[in-house]
């Protein structure tokens, strides 16, 4: 029996399911919309509560970072960060990135794609791009409207320091830039895990659902001192750490360390997902 070995004319593998298409497919899914305006809301959300609560500074005899939000639009940019971060920003990271293989089996639309012929890599490729393009979108996207709307509740001003001092608008800004990217690059475990699981479920709640709980897991382990500088091996145990950066004088060495250790369990987790889909009985 001869083998079909011929290819349609025109067909070039790198040219299937280009970026573009992947992206407009994403931004048109409720789920993309519902998120964007949570995350869009959020910084409202906090305007009222202090507007309620008063001015949340003197209160404690020690000063935080949530003492001086309402100090400027940049302190206020600064607190969304940090009440968001640590769980808040999981959720958009861990659902675009958990539902991009997951979802199309659940649709059975999965193998048509691969009988288009799209490449398994290509497929994942494209995928993860776009979910990763996306949880950027969304970390960026909450610092904004807060700056925005701290600006127009609080002033224009310096990023006051709760430890003491100022850093001026300009060089605030570029600080808020590093912490933002921190943060995206501290969450690129919980991305990880979240595609390596959506290439292994056919259910994308639980692609979503793992990745979030042993976010939290690992959230909870941090939290146990007995286990001492085990601790450090932990992605949750730096996800604060983009705070150093928003001093007079940066600390950078735990960014470094938690940058590392983030890449290195995204890498190998990004790397079993593109491996065990490549041999994947593709039923779905």
């Amino acid at each position: 029996m001869s083998t079909l070995t011929e290819v349609a004319s025109g067909y070039q593998a790198g040219r299937t399911l280009p970026l573009r298409v992947e992206l407009v497919r994403q931004l048109k899914r409720r789920r993309t919309l519902v998120m964007g305006a949570i995350l869009a809301v959020l910084p409202f959300v906090l305007l009222i509560a202090f507007a309620v609560g008063g001015d949340p500074g003197g209160r404690n005899s020690q000063v935080t970072l949530m003492d001086t939000a309402t100090a400027s639009g940049a302190n206020f940019a600064a607190v969304n960060l940090f009440v968001s971060a640590g769980f808040l920003l999981v959720i958009p990271v861990a659902l675009f990135c958990g539902d991009t293989v997951a979802s199309e089996a659940s649709w059975s639309s999965l193998r048509y794609l691969l009988a288009a012929p799209v490449p398994r890599a290509r497929l994942l490729w494209s995928k993860l791009v776009v979910a990763l393009g996306l949880s950027l979108a969304a970390m960026v996207l909450l610092p904004l409207v807060a700056l925005a709307a701290g600006t127009a509740a609080y002033g224009w001003g310096p990023l006051e320091i709760p430890t003491g001092g100022a850093l001026d608008t300009g060089t605030a800004a570029r600080r808020l830039l590093v912490a933002v990217a921190y943060i995206f690059v501290s969450h690129l475990v919980t991305a990880a895990l979240a595609f390596w699981l959506s290439t292994k479920t056919d259910a994308p709640l639980g692609a979503v659902g793992g990745a979030v709980g042993l976010t939290i897991v690992g959230n909870v382990l941090d939290a146990v001192t007995a286990l001492g500088h085990w601790r450090d091996f932990l992605p949750a145990h730096w996800q604060f750490a983009w705070a150093d950066a928003v001093q007079p004088r940066p600390e950078w060495s735990g960014m470094i360390q938690g940058t590392a250790l983030s890449l290195t369990y995204a890498l190998v987790l990004f790397a079993l997902a593109f491996r065990g889909f490549a041999r994947k009985d593709v039923v779905s």
